[in-house]
């Protein structure tokens, strides 16, 4: 069992910066893969990076490429979300999750096995 607590959320103008953070329990933090999703009013929940479980590889949505940077500290159980030149369109919230290890690919909600409960993000234009 691994329990997500996202932090950081929060009221930022275009062009802003956040950083994002996701604490895991648990001893087995090191064992998932961690993704980041958010989701808009009225939208579904859309992927936004993932990084490997020790951290080596990352992969992003299009929309985050060159703006977001999702990093890890296996030593803290914790992941990271830094967005910078934010935009009206990054508001939504932001979930963390820890895929398991069978399933579809890791940009996919129904990967992942545990999510925390959110944290909002809103950009004023």
């Amino acid at each position: 069992q691994v329990q997500l607590v996202e932090s950081g959320g929060g009221l930022v103008q275009a062009g802003g910066s956040l950083r994002l953070s996701c604490a895991a329990s648990g001893r087995t933090f090191s064992s998932y893969a961690m993704g980041w999703f958010r989701q808009a009013p009225g939208k579904e929940r859309e992927f936004v990076a993932v990084i490997s479980k020790n951290g080596g590889s990352t992969y992003y949505a299009d929309s985050g490429k060159g703006r977001f940077t999702i990093s890890r500290d296996n030593a803290k159980n914790t992941v990271y979300l830094q967005m910078n030149s934010l935009k009206a369109d990054d508001t939504a919230v932001y979930y963390c999750g820890a895929a398991g290890t069978r399933g579809p690919g890791p940009t996919l909600e129904r990967r992942y096995d545990y999510w925390g409960q959110g944290t909002q993000v809103t950009v004023s234009s």
